[in-house]
């Protein structure tokens, strides 16, 4: 299914839609306040894609772009530009694909993630899809949803392997129970959601920098007031969501040459419903 993504430079270089087939992908989130943000601000949960970097969670609170207002810099193509870094992005249709490249600037040895911050709208019936026996790395509000215990005192996160981590099923996009987790899929640079007979693939190319997928499943856990259903999955750069927590290969390094790139491939399919 040709995929078509439209996005708001002003607001932070947000895609906004991002639809095939009739269908439409993107969660809109009910959280006001989006359009008055500037660098430094508390997260505005409104949905859509939000390019998180340097950070996901920590400081700046999802990150220093976000925030900004981008400038076009020809067809397809944006720019960013924070204290530490220039980030620019390319989107192109490729077939119905949706090809995204980016360039990151900054001084060598420069430590950062990046997470490619899509709330998605599926139904509870919806799946995620990743190799069995993926690293997984699960974040504290998880604890509450394990035994008594099973949390190590003063860790960042607990390891397991996908899909059921801690013995914590994670696959499963809902229905919806309550509760909110989010994990880190470590070395993954492909995931797949299965809705119905609609799939949606992402694909990350990155030589030399650690690859993952940010997964944020809230169903209707979070926040404690007013809670509502959100799914996040996330491409990233990186093995944690918050920088300051990232040991030695958790985050993406700048080499010598000054500027690292990638690439994020988004595609659709829809199943042969007689198959």
């Amino acid at each position: 299914m040709p995929l078509r993504v439209d996005v708001d430079l002003v607001l932070g270089g947000r895609w906004t839609s991002l639809r095939g087939g009739g269908r439409e992908w993107l969660w809109r989130g009910p959280e006001p306040g989006r359009a008055s943000v500037g660098p430094g601000a508390a997260f505005v949960d409104a949905g859509g894609l939000e390019e998180c970097l340097p950070t996901v969670r920590g400081r700046p609170d999802h990150g220093d772009v976000w925030s900004r207002p981008w400038r076009a810099a020809g067809a397809g193509a944006a720019v960013v530009e924070c204290p530490e870094f220039t980030l620019t992005r390319s989107l192109a249709d490729r077939s119905g694909v949706l090809v995204a490249d980016y360039r990151l600037a900054a001084d060598p040895g420069y430590r950062f993630l990046w997470a490619a911050h899509a709330l998605l709208d599926l139904s509870p019936a919806a799946r995620l899809e990743v190799p069995t026996g993926t690293a997984t790395r699960l974040h504290p509000e998880a604890a509450a949803l394990l035994p008594p215990g099973a949390w190590p005192a003063g860790r960042p996160w607990l390891t397991g392997d996908w899909p059921a981590p801690a013995g914590l099923a994670l696959d499963a996009l809902g229905p919806d129970d309550g509760s909110a987790v989010g994990a880190v899929l470590v070395e993954c640079p492909r995931a797949r959601v299965v809705d119905g007979a609609d799939l949606l693939e992402f694909a990350l190319e990155c030589d030399g920098q650690p690859r993952g997928v940010g997964l944020w499943r809230n169903l209707r856990g979070w926040p404690e007031t007013g809670p509502y259903r959100s799914i996040g999955v996330e491409p990233m750069l990186g093995a944690a969501f918050d920088l300051a927590d990232a040991g030695p290969g958790d985050a993406a390094v700048v080499p010598p040459a000054g500027e690292v790139t990638w690439r994020l491939t988004v595609s659709a399919h829809r199943r042969d419903a007689t198959r």
